[in-house]
């Protein structure tokens, strides 16, 4: 992927009105960012300013941290399978590789890279810095 669209994937990330996401468990807040193409987004739970758990999706293929992980996870989405009847695009499944995806982990860094200014992306490039 090209330096032009890791930028327009990272400028296309767009924050969720808070109001319409599920509710989260007592003491967190959730906040969520679509990006300008299906299956694009950041999900992050915080506690009092910290993350306590971020997802990533782009493109059938997945990131994700909590602190009892042992550094980032990665692995695949079923939202590009359109074989199942059963499939709502707004249910998302994830299956874990065995092995870290650190292409994946290079291109993601490189979007969140984009953002690094604003606090949240700055808190997750630290996670990946320490993976």
């Amino acid at each position: 992927m090209d330096q032009d669209e890791i930028k327009r994937l990272g400028a296309s990330l767009r924050q969720i009105d808070p109001g319409i996401l599920s509710p989260a468990k007592e003491g967190i807040t959730k906040v969520w960012y679509q990006g300008g193409e299906p299956y694009f987004d950041v999900v992050v739970e915080l506690r009092h300013g910290k993350i306590e758990w971020f997802q990533f999706t782009l493109r059938g293929k997945s990131i994700s941290w909590k602190p009892e992980f042992s550094g980032l996870q990665t692995g695949k989405t079923n939202e590009l399978q359109t074989d199942d009847l059963t499939f709502h695009p707004a249910s998302k499944l994830i299956e874990h590789n065995n092995q870290k995806d650190h292409k994946f982990i290079q291109l993601a860094g490189a979007i969140l890279q984009t953002r690094a200014d604003e606090p949240i992306f700055k808190q997750i490039l630290t996670l990946f810095d320490a993976a």
